[in-house]
């Protein structure tokens, strides 16, 4: 069983690039604009630390897996800089999220998502935006982890 705890979160600095596209369809197009904000940090030296990739999903209300919306790709870094082209620099939401961790295979999410709409169902509240950071990389799939947050609305 997932657990889902509440907590009051700061905002993230990352380099990104926003595309609109349906939840159900990130795996078919997180690696370009990711690619981008990767090309554009190792032109800039010292802009990105020991930062996550992290997914900043904008919620328009009545949503669902299927309805576009605004998604920023991007790479947590140390500072803020100018916007180069799609490459931006944003600062995730802050205040009061609900947070799970998916351990596993990245096609599992979807459980982990399930858990925390369920949590924040039954406290009478609805989210805006929610994330996903992302762990380092490992080849075995049992060993990934994600940080799913829902900042509250």
């Amino acid at each position: 069983m997932t657990q889902v705890l509440f907590a009051t979160i700061k905002p993230r600095t990352l380099a990104a690039v926003r595309r609109r596209v349906p939840p159900r369809d990130v795996p078919a197009h997180f690696k370009a604009p990711l690619d981008m904000v990767w090309a554009f940090l190792g032109n800039h030296p010292g802009l990105r630390t020991d930062g996550h990739n992290v997914f900043l999903y904008h919620h328009p209300p009545g949503s669902g897996p299927t309805t576009p919306m605004d998604i920023d790709f991007g790479v947590e870094v140390s500072r803020g800089f100018a916007n180069a082209g799609d490459v931006m620099c944003i600062e995730t939401p802050a205040g009061e999220a609900a947070i799970a961790i998916h351990r596993g295979p990245y096609q599992n999410m979807f459980a982990t998502h399930q858990a925390i709409h369920a949590a924040v169902a039954a406290r009478g509240r609805t989210s805006s935006h929610s994330m996903e950071i992302y762990g380092d990389w490992n080849a075995d799939e049992s060993k990934l982890e994600v940080e799913i947050v829902y900042l509250l609305a």
